[in-house]
């Protein structure tokens, strides 16, 4: 065994370590927690599925199969094959829980967005009253999920309901089908910053992801696939001059800040791939001009029909503190937030963020030595991965993330994944993801 190999199990074990620690403190506690099996919100219930079969047979040919097929095959094929699988991987975890369960009932309960879609009958005047219905203490307070977001998460429910996708099945599978389309986004972002040998190595990783488990069916899922786009077309823009990239990308960036409060964190990723794409921008620096413009459609779209993204976020801070965010400890979930990320990105994704660390260390001594070596591919990935895993630790200090991370923090987990393709033994480390999930699903009830 290499010393590089061990180092990467010391990590996964320490990952392990933490997960363990977060359960064994945290199951005395759940009154308080508010979670049903601490640090998931989550019950025990071991069962099998109508999924099971599925899900076990995409896990068995994704860690035979999909690390030479990500290596071998055309990069056109490769990406809608990337899709159909975490499609399939996801799909096939959700129906364990049976249709039904698993996802036609997922966004209809009293949380969740389809519980408000008569109240948008008049879309305007929903949107100039939205923020007087965010605080508890409100008449006609919107439902924990509806309160927590900007309104265009519910405003995509309500579209979809009007366009013929009624119900919790067609919304779920809008969310399964759009979610599984992040792993094609985080590839392509990875090609045109890194290099594409990198981003076939992470193909696999990207696919077999645990997170699987939350992105069916959780609206989460769709919002990571937003954001991963934005992203993925600011990558794009940057290394070809596209300007209809750099315009798409604006207007998916705004779109993701009116989804979900948090998710002006991923500004920090996007800030690194303009840091990596800095030679282009120079080339084009018009670039910037679409990109702005695209940035400003939806938060002028909202505010021009009454919507005020700052007033709803300060209430909806104090709304945080009226509900569970005010009675769930910080001092437990600051770091049990943590366990919760391992259990979404798996063993191998901690020993990937080892070697992260390691490939920028390696690139911090070779600057003091050198006086300005050149930014490799493997550095650009790590760089990438670092983003989004500074934006999730902002998110955990932040005290407005105690519980639910396994789904809220969905969007971010998806561009901690790819440090798997830092690794050797791939099939090896590819089993571990899919054995955790399938634990995770089978032994768990899920739920928000």
């Amino acid at each position: 065994m290499t010393r590089s190999l061990r180092r990467d199990l010391y990590a996964a074990g320490a990952a392990a370590l933490l997960v363990t620690v977060a359960v064994l403190v945290g199951r005395p506690r759940t009154s308080t927690l508010l979670v049903g099996w601490p640090p998931l919100l989550a019950s025990w219930d071991p069962h099998l599925g109508p999924g099971t079969p599925a899900a076990v047979l995409v896990a068995a040919a994704t860690v035979a199969y999909g690390p030479g097929l990500a290596a071998r095959l055309p990069w056109r094929a490769l990406l809608p094959l990337a899709w159909g699988t975490a499609l399939a991987w996801i799909l096939s975890l959700a129906l364990i829980d049976g249709w039904h369960r698993g996802i036609a009932r997922r966004l209809t309960t009293r949380y969740e967005y389809l519980q408000v879609i008569d109240r948008f009958d008049d879309i305007p005047g929903t949107l100039r009253t939205f923020t007087d219905h965010i605080l508890l203490t409100s008449p006609d307070h919107w439902p924990a999920h509806i309160a927590g977001h900007p309104p265009a998460a519910t405003l995509t429910f309500v579209l979809l309901d009007r366009l013929g996708l009624r119900g919790g099945g067609g919304a779920g599978m809008w969310c399964i089908v759009i979610g599984a389309t992040a792993c094609v986004a985080v590839l392509v972002t990875i090609r045109a910053l890194a290099d594409e040998r990198l981003a076939r190595r992470a193909a696999p990783f990207l696919v077999l992801a645990p997170a699987a488990v939350w992105m069916g069916t959780s609206a989460d899922a769709y919002f990571a696939a937003v954001a991963a786009w934005a992203v993925a077309l600011l990558a794009l823009a940057v290394t070809r001059g596209s300007l209809g990239c750099a315009g798409a990308s604006g207007l998916l960036f705004g779109l993701t800040c009116y989804l979900s409060y948090g998710l002006t964190l991923v500004a920090l990723i996007a800030a690194t791939v303009l840091a990596l794409g800095r030679p282009g921008i120079r080339a084009r620096p018009a670039l910037l001009l679409p990109l702005l413009a695209g940035l400003a459609v939806v938060p002028a779209l909202f505010t021009l029909a009454g919507f005020d993204w700052w007033e709803a976020y300060r209430l909806l801070v104090t709304r945080y503190r009226q509900g569970a965010g005010g009675i769930r400890p910080y001092g437990y979930w600051v770091w049990a937030n943590l366990a919760c990320t391992v259990l979404i990105t798996g063993l191998a994704t901690a020993a990937g963020l080892r070697r992260t660390g390691a490939v920028l260390l390696r690139r911090v001594r070779r600057v003091r030595q050198e006086g300005g070596a050149h930014c490799g591919a493997t550095t650009r990935l790590a760089l990438l991965v670092t983003a989004a895993l500074a934006a999730l630790l902002i998110a955990d200090l932040s005290g407005m993330s105690k519980a639910e991370t396994e789904r809220i923090w969905l969007p971010f987990a998806v561009w901690l994944l790819p440090a798997g393709a830092l690794l050797t033994h791939p099939r090896a480390w590819l089993a571990a993801q899919a054995v955790l999930a399938l634990l995770l699903n089978h032994l768990l009830r899920t739920g928000w």
